[in-house]
């Protein structure tokens, strides 16, 4: 599998969080090209401010490898993560991260703040972006645009 189908797996579950009456953002976590956890935006269902789909994708992904040390996995996201989604994909150790669309009102991997890769951290990831972006924007603006 590649980079784009991956990326679709987490348009799906961004698809199924929009299906639940949530903000469309979806993730999956991959190992060895093996989706190992799937995750999407639970923050109404679960009454938790956390549960962002890098955070719940996070969790099970920990679940799935016994391990809250996710040494040797890409995170692929629908949108690019907040500061509280990368701060817990370092705290991960997560090798590397791809996110489809940037985030110009909260993204804190270089579009509001750069908080991933900070020269500073003792953990460096790869970051990649912009596969599936037009995709991931525009179930975003039709989500919102729906609500309005």
């Amino acid at each position: 599998m590649t980079d784009l189908d991956f990326m679709s797996a987490a348009l799906d579950q961004a698809r199924a969080a929009a299906a639940a009456g949530e903000v469309p953002i979806g993730a999956v976590v991959v190992q060895e090209g093996q989706i190992i956890a799937r995750g999407q935006n639970r923050v109404l269902r679960d009454n938790d401010p956390t549960a962002h789909a890098e955070v719940v994708v996070l969790r099970a992904a920990a679940a799935a490898l016994n391990n809250y040390r996710l040494n040797g996995v890409t995170l692929y996201a629908t949108l690019e993560p907040c500061s509280m989604c990368a701060g817990a994909i370092i705290h991960a150790r997560i090798d590397r991260l791809v996110y489809a669309a940037a985030d110009p009102k909260a993204g804190a991997c270089g579009s509001v703040l750069s908080v991933l890769n900070h020269p500073q951290l003792n953990h460096q990831l790869l970051v990649d972006q912009g596969i599936l972006a037009d995709d991931s924007a525009e179930l975003l603006r039709s989500f919102f645009r729906e609500r309005r």
